[in-house]
């Protein structure tokens, strides 16, 4: 008998899946084929990975490390820890090596679980992890490594002779930590939060509504987003919760890799950042795939350009545009129209479609303007986007300083700075550190991005705050040009094209070509890498 109101706990998501949904498949690609088995056969082995992390004597709350891939191991992770009053840290494997270390220590990981061909990175590293005991290698059956890591498990070993039942317990306090990630750090040091039983559940239960991520058990979800990155946007939930098939690309994926799976698995949803879907497109338009299955992305990260919105919709794939972030596990606007806004033209419906969209149910947010009131909602006006709801975190772990910045009254203060319409349709204009002030005016690179993408010859466009010597700052615009495409004119026609949307002192003095935009280690563009390199790109110009 519990005298406390019934938890919500993550238990429950699995339970559902072995009970309702024991038949349906997990598929995971690996380079050497396809690894295929039921949500009964992840039950079971998490049954055995629970045992497993008894007996190498994982204490409550203690945590464990992932360094992988999106796989069938790593969604395995996903519920062993936290359905056993664990915590699981998925550590982002494309950050640098020294944020590596910052993360696990910080998190106190004691155990690292390590996809085979990640060992290199983290045998480079090993020597400064203060709180790893042990290192699990999340290979295939038999299969042995070179390697340095000391002591070292074999994740089929550990699995091998345990049993394929579990006693769970019956209930877990729904503020108990579950998971935690650590923010990719555009600034500065990344920032761990935690996720607790009773986040997860809801979000899980928030984003599976149609007019967020339209999850069914009819569905097949191609995960994309990276499992190391914000819970791969919550969809290993979503999907075991409704008994969605699950596809996950494995190592490495590449775009063609991406379209293969679609085709063969015949995926109907799919989720990332708009990168991934600007190199997916390619191979659409090469003819080499069918594709026809596909019925929805779901794109977030970073805003979609309208000229790759309309390219999917141009071979019948909707693209619906979403916004998060770590803070908040991490969905918080999802884009689709209502009902009567779908009685607009093509061209009123996207006005509304390019946004970042209405808010999740169950979330409070306010626009807040440099005087403090909050702005109006007319579309225009700016102002910074503050949050808080039953998925919101309270802090950043073990950092009582940033917390008290961010989180100090009660409101998640979120750096974006929005515009908020008469629908509540909500918008970025920027990153706070990205909004480019000339001359005392304020100018958003986000809009000028999307419209330089529209350009037929540009493969990828970021613009950026350059340091001048008249107007303090100016858009500087880096363009990366399709293959077989030539910079001559090009700077003549891009200015052209803005000019007929924009006025003319929001235009861009310039634009600087380079063979390929950075990114982040999310696949998100990497704006400080560009800062860095032309960012006194107008100081130069003039004392040259």
């Amino acid at each position: 008998m519990f005298d406390y109101e019934f938890p919500l706990n993550i238990n429950d998501l699995l339970y559902r899946a072995r009970d309702l949904f024991s038949r349906k498949e997990v598929v995971t690609r690996f380079p050497g084929g396809v690894h295929r088995y039921t949500y009964g056969d992840l039950y079971r082995r998490v049954c055995r990975l629970a045992h497993a992390l008894d007996r190498l004597g994982l204490k409550k709350g203690e945590r464990v490390g992932s360094f992988a891939w999106n796989t069938h191991r790593h969604l395995e992770l996903y519920y062993a820890l936290p359905c056993t009053e664990r915590v699981l840290h998925t550590v982002n494997i494309r950050i640098p090596h020294e944020h590596i270390v910052h993360t696990v220590n910080k998190a106190r990981d004691r155990f690292l679980f390590v996809d085979e061909d990640l060992v290199p990175i983290i045998e480079r590293v090993k020597e400064r992890l203060e709180t790893v005991e042990g290192y699990v290698v999340m290979a295939p059956p038999g299969k042995r490594l070179q390697t340095s890591l000391s002591p070292l498990y074999y994740y089929e070993d550990l699995l091998e002779d345990q049993g394929e039942d579990y006693s769970f317990p019956e209930f877990i306090d729904e503020r108990t930590p579950a998971l935690m990630c650590f923010t990719s750090a555009t600034t500065g040091l990344p920032k761990g939060v935690e996720y607790t039983h009773r986040g997860v559940v809801l979000h899980t239960l928030a984003i599976s509504l149609p007019d967020a991520a339209n999850m069914s058990e009819r569905n097949t979800l191609l995960l994309v987003v990276p499992m190391f990155h914000v819970l791969c946007w919550g969809y290993p939930f979503a999907c075991t919760m409704t008994g969605a098939k699950q596809v996950l690309p494995g190592p490495q994926p590449t775009p063609a890799d991406l379209a293969r799976l679609i085709q063969d698995e015949k995926v109907t949803h799919t989720a990332g950042v708009p990168t991934v879907w600007l190199a997916l497109l390619e191979e659409i338009e090469s003819g080499k795939y069918d594709l026809s299955s596909l019925k929805e992305v779901l794109v977030g990260g970073s805003a979609p350009p309208r000229s790759l919105m309309e390219a999917y919709e141009s071979h019948g794939i909707p693209m619906v545009h979403a916004y998060g972030m770590t803070e908040a596990y991490p969905v918080v606007l999802v884009s689709r129209l209502k009902s009567y806004l779908m009685d607009l033209p093509p061209e009123e419906q996207y006005r509304f479609r390019v946004k970042q969209g209405l808010l999740m149910p169950l979330l409070r947010a306010k626009v807040v303007g440099e005087s403090g009131r909050e702005v109006a909602h007319d579309g225009r006006e700016l102002g910074e986007l503050w949050l808080r709801g039953p998925w919101i975190v309270k802090g950043y772990y073990r950092e009582e300083e940033k917390t008290r910045e961010t989180f100090g009254d009660g409101w998640y203060h979120t750096g974006d700075v929005v515009t908020i319409d008469q629908e509540g349709y909500i918008q970025i204009a920027d990153r706070t550190k990205d909004l480019i002030k000339s001359g005392g005016e304020w100018i958003s690179s986000v809009e000028l991005e999307n419209a330089i993408m529209a350009h037929p010859a540009v493969k990828e466009a970021v613009v950026i705050a350059a340091r001048h010597p008249k107007w303090d700052e100016r858009p500087l615009a880096c363009v990366a040009l399709k293959e077989g495409e030539t910079p001559q004119g090009k700077k003549e026609e891009i200015r052209e094209m803005l000019a007929r949307r924009f006025p003319s002192w929001w235009l861009p003095d310039d634009v600087v070509f380079v063979d390929e935009i950075p990114k982040t280690s999310v696949g998100k563009f990497d704006k400080k890498a560009l800062r860095r390199e032309f960012g006194d790109h107008y100081v130069r110009a003039r004392e040259g």
